[in-house]
């Protein structure tokens, strides 16, 4: 199935909920709807192109003047299954907590620690996606697309996804060129569980049993005790990355501020907590007309209601004009801005 719309509204594609316009706007559910659109009108070529998901993770500040295309492949089907794992072929369209939900209610598990994060499963691998001590990247297969360059269907494995934090190769070369339509996953039948971050395991323990439904009901709880339902307060979760800074500089930061939270991260660097950091500026609970920062969260931008995404990418600039300002460092966005 396929949708064609010209000057076509983003306002429900984008979880802030700012208004904002495409000049044209494609939806599949079938790779050979994408081929055939694209090979029957070849002057798409010529214009922009921007790969849109659930829009979870994306701030419009401007109408988008080319073709926005969204895959809304579905489906989730064994490929492959040994006595130890299963690998699970899901399309692209399918919401990311649905998909999680039924991966621990069939007994395939490593993905609980990320439930209920809003978006698409074609995204998760985009951004690599993580929560709670875990990361998408250690569960991905293969990721299954196809190029808008060269016109070619084709599978990147796992090993090529240059998966870091919060990054792949989907966000550098091959950004709004490589369509995702399906994700392979490769999951456990028996659980290995990772509960040494926050809270998390003294909410797993609350619940008795150490299984992996109480795992995703403990980061459910904790999620929604912290962040805002995107269908109730306009939102894109944690707007800004944790930033990772030199152990020298953290040395430092940590003499000054001594109740600074701070974890040891790759290369000998160590990870800050934005959140912690913003709210030291005072942010936490901001609002400037429909523009703010989440009275529980502030690494969370929220839309009021008529937020426009020009005033909302302006105070994520205060934010970081200010973070810089008190402690040196640069906050980078997690959010896509467009």
């Amino acid at each position: 199935m396929i949708r064609f719309f010209e000057d076509y509204s983003l306002k429900n594609y984008n979880t802030f909920g700012v208004e904002a316009k495409s000049r044209y706007f494609f939806e599949f559910t079938e790779l050979e709807d994408l081929t055939e659109f694209l090979q029957a009108n070849t002057s798409w070529k010529d214009e922009s192109f921007f790969l849109l998901g659930g829009g979870s993770n994306l701030l419009f500040v401007n109408n988008f003047d080319g073709l926005i295309i969204h895959p809304n492949v579905p489906g989730v089907q064994v490929v492959h299954e040994t006595r130890n794992q299963v690998w699970l072929e899901v399309g692209a369209g399918e919401d990311w907590d649905r998909f999680v939900d039924y991966c621990v209610k069939s007994e395939y598990y490593g993905l609980e620690n990320l439930s209920l994060i809003p978006g698409t499963v074609g995204a998760a691998p985009v951004q690599n996606i993580g929560a709670y001590g875990v990361e998408v990247k250690d569960f991905v297969d293969t990721v299954n697309g196809f190029d808008l360059e060269s016109m070619s269907t084709y599978s990147i494995p796992a090993e090529q996804c240059r998966f870091a934090y919060r990054n792949s190769i989907f966000k550098q070369e091959l950004k709004n060129r490589f369509v995702v339509t399906s994700v392979v996953f490769r999951l456990e039948k028996f659980p290995e569980f990772k509960l040494d971050y926050g809270t998390l395991k003294a909410e797993v323990e609350a619940r008795g049993e150490l299984h992996p439904i109480h795992v995703r009901e403990a980061v459910m709880a904790i999620r929604q005790s912290k962040l805002p339902d995107p269908a109730e307060l306009g939102n894109a979760g944690s707007f800004f990355k944790n930033p990772v800074v030199d152990h020298e500089l953290a040395g430092q930061l940590k003499a000054e501020f001594p109740e600074m939270p701070s974890y040891p991260a790759e290369d000998g660097k160590t990870k800050l907590v934005a959140a912690w950091l913003i709210e030291q500026c005072g942010w936490k609970g901001f609002r400037e007309g429909d523009a703010g920062v989440h009275k529980l969260q502030a690494l969370v931008l929220v839309n009021y209601g008529q937020a426009t995404g020009q005033e909302l990418f302006l105070l994520s600039q205060k934010i970081k004009a200010s973070v810089v300002e008190k402690f040196g460092v640069e906050l980078e966005p997690e959010a896509n801005i467009l």
